[in-house]
């Protein structure tokens, strides 16, 4: 076993929080927002075809949709990153549901595309705030230890909110319609919001971060730079950016188009479909979250052998000829499950890379990575629709081009920041050991 694999399973840092019952409650709930939010996000993945009746628009306005929502989910990274370092986890992520819940209010009243686009820009700002919240509010109930599983059964949960997308919303947008099928989820942000409220803490009693001494824009771009600095932190980015979109293009909104569209499936058999990603999601992530936190060493590889069974996958199916037989739609379905777990991986280069109170500065420069590029993919896909006359197999070829591009990052940084993780590691380990016993 490695330095760094030891150091995972056996290490315990000092002033490490004690985990345990109370903080798998707390952070429960924080995990509730990003189910919510999640729910949100992807609840247009099911209602794109309705949104283009409901609306009249075209497939690159549809695309806005969500490219508006990712750009504002990813120009919010770094400030949330920021605020969360500075105000704590509990303020942010009751700001985030009062945003998002609003967002979806809206969506559900809509009548114009202006109203709705401004609905879904709302519901991105909210959801911005929930996901770097979580993790923050990890980081601060639970050993450094428990990071990878913690982090993997953050993203897990969250794809149980795409589920109730892909299950419960799109059955009740077509027996009930538009309008209660939204309004009636929006009823979940009301819920959240109490139960953060009332029973929230950003840590447990005696384990407050030490005060951080701010100084307006000095201390902002001192906390984006010395993040910045650290191959750990920009490897991370390239590893979310290269291993999340494919899978958050086809959720969120070209999934069901292309399998009904291109693959003559009716909307029931896609959107079994796509809960079939979801449900390897999850069975993913917490083979990932396991493996990662047992042996830090995998952590390149399983990112790595992600994008390349997803290149592989995509690259089948749009090459077959006509439409693609179920068995490989299917094969395609799962293994574009994997794409979330493997992005949860790039947190794992930033958290040892960073002390905790720029944590959550170094998770948003992450986190903006794979909505990055799904940002730029639903661009390009809707484009190259309009364009080729509803093309899906160019539209789609579009995802080769990313990928290649964040694997040279990917195998340009790793060795650095491999190299500067063991170091941090070893020095911690020496200074374990002269920690007193009562400590």
């Amino acid at each position: 076993m490695s330095v760094t694999d030891s150091s995972r399973t056996h290490l315990r840092l000092p002033g490490d929080p004690p985990g345990g019952p109370r903080a798998a409650a707390v952070w429960g709930i924080g995990v509730a927002v990003y189910f919510v939010a999640v729910t949100y996000r992807t609840s247009l993945g099911v209602a794109g075809i309705d949104a283009v009746e409901r609306f009249h628009i075209n497939a690159s306005a549809l695309a806005t949709f969500s490219i508006l929502q990712l750009l504002v989910y990813a120009g919010m990274q770094i400030p949330v990153g920021l605020l969360v370092d500075r105000v704590g986890t509990k303020k942010m992520l009751a700001l985030g549901v009062v945003l998002f819940t609003i967002g979806q209010f809206g969506f559900a009243l809509s009548h114009s595309y202006g109203m709705a686009l401004g609905s879904r820009a709302l519901l991105g700002c909210g959801d911005a705030m929930t996901f770097i919240s979580v993790l923050r509010l990890g980081s601060r109930w639970f050993p450094a230890r428990r990071g990878p599983l913690v982090s993997q059964l953050a993203g897990l949960m969250g794809m149980a909110g795409n589920l109730v997308s892909t299950i419960v919303l799109a059955r009740l947008l077509h027996s009930v319609g538009w309008t209660p099928t939204f309004l009636g989820s929006a009823v979940g942000g009301v819920v959240v919001f109490v139960l953060v409220l009332v029973f929230l803490k950003d840590h447990p009693e005696g384990y407050a971060p030490p005060p951080v001494h701010h100084s307006g824009g000095a201390y902002v771009r001192k906390q984006i730079v010395e993040s910045w600095r650290e191959p750990g932190t920009r490897l991370g980015m390239w590893v979310h950016f290269t291993t999340q979109f494919p899978a958050m293009v086809f959720l969120l909104l070209w999934g069901l188009p292309f399998l009904v569209e291109a693959q003559g499936l009716s909307q029931a058999m896609a959107g079994e479909l796509l809960t079939l990603i979801v449900l390897s999601n999850m069975a993913v992530g917490l083979i990932y979250g396991q493996v990662i936190a047992r042996h830090n060493a995998a952590r390149t590889p399983l990112a790595l052998g992600t994008v390349a069974a997803t290149a592989l996958a995509w690259g089948t199916v749009l090459a077959w000829p006509g439409q693609a037989p179920m068995a490989m739609l299917i094969v395609l379905c799962a293994v574009l499950g994997a794409c979330g777990p493997a992005s949860m991986i790039g947190f794992d280069y930033a958290r040892p890379a960073n002390p905790p109170e720029r944590f959550g500065t170094a998770s948003g420069i992450v986190n903006m990575g794979g909505f990055t590029a799904s940002m730029c993919t639903l661009f390009a896909v809707g484009l190259l629709l309009d364009a080729t006359g509803d093309n899906y197999r160019i539209a789609f070829a579009s995802v080769f081009v990313l990928e290649l591009l964040g694997i040279t990052q990917i195998l340009r940084l790793r060795a650095r920041a491999h190299r500067l993780e063991s170091e941090r590691i070893v020095a911690s380990r020496v200074e374990t050991v002269h920690v007193p016993a009562t400590a």
